[in-house]
């Protein structure tokens, strides 16, 4: 079961900044992403949340974000821009603590621009809850995680669980 490969939270190498994955070894990491799509698999049947996980969250220090929406997707050394001054406020949750919400500001719009897996680049323009999401996982990239982005010290709260 891949959820027993997600780090949790107070694990170092969730603080670590992602190194960019390079070209010629994209190949080699196809079983590590296969794995990332399982784990969001896994945490949706578990935790009934989950859209997204970033390889960091395996243990795997490379900059990528693995997607499951409707269909598996990757974004490979994504860079974000064009943040909007507009925020919205939110409860985020993490599978890095799937039984806490935190509740952060996050930009309402972006950009991203990344490599799929044929080493095409990809540019998109994102707003509300993919912008979120995005971000969040962004964020898992160099080592920052929604505790650190908590609004204030009242900021955090448990999630009921249907466990």
């Amino acid at each position: 079961m891949a959820i027993k490969d997600i780090l949790l939270l107070g694990h170092p190498d969730l603080y670590k900044i992602a190194e960019p994955v390079n070209k010629d070894e994209l190949q080699g990491l196809h079983s590590r992403i296969d794995l990332m799509w399982e784990s969001i698999l896994d945490i949706q049947k578990t935790y009934e949340f989950g859209r997204a996980i970033a390889a960091p969250q395996i243990g795997l220090n490379k900059r990528i974000i693995a997607l499951h929406i409707n269909k598996p997707s990757v974004m490979i050394n994504p860079e974000l821009s064009n943040l909007s001054d507009e925020m919205i406020e939110l409860w985020d949750d993490c599978m890095s603590f799937p039984s806490l919400l935190v509740k952060v500001r996050r930009h309402k719009k972006i950009t991203v621009s990344y490599f799929d897996l044929n080493w095409q680049k990809h540019t998109e323009e994102l707003e509300d809850a993919m912008a979120e999401l995005i971000q969040h996982e962004y964020d898992h990239l160099d080592g920052i995680l929604a505790v650190q982005r908590a609004i204030d010290k009242h900021s955090f709260k448990w999630k009921s669980t249907t466990l």
